[in-house]
């Protein structure tokens, strides 16, 4: 069993940057994949960016990729998304996930689900 919570999240103007962070507990943090996943009103639930169980492999949604880095610290058991150049389109709540297969995140398969965390862009 994983419990995840997320955190971070708030207002923030177009082009400025938020840093989501997700902390784990439970045991094997570090057997487990991770990601964030993220749903705007009236949307589905859509994939932005997942991390392998020791970091050296990521994806992220083509809509991310190149303003949003997720990491990882497997001491501290937490997950985090640094997101940059923030604009009104990533408004939504965004989720933290885990799942030992990575595979099943980028799938929306994951095991474990964080409560989410709302991220407001204002433009």
């Amino acid at each position: 069993q994983v419990q995840l919570v997320e955190s971070g999240g708030g207002l923030v103007q177009a082009g400025g940057s938020l840093r989501l962070s997700c902390a784990a507990s439970g045991q094997d943090f570090d057997m487990y994949a991770l990601g964030w996943f993220r749903q705007a009103l009236g949307k589905e639930r859509e994939f932005v960016a997942s991390i392998s169980w020791g970091g050296g492999s990521t994806h992220y949604a083509d809509s991310v990729k190149g303003r949003f880095t997720i990491s990882r610290d497997n001491a501290e058991s937490t997950v985090y998304l640094q997101m940059n150049s923030l604009n009104p389109e990533d408004t939504a709540v965004y989720y933290c996930t885990a799942d030992k297969f990575i595979a099943h995140i980028t799938t929306n398969r994951a095991d474990y689900w964080g409560q989410g965390t709302q991220v407001t862009v204002s433009s």
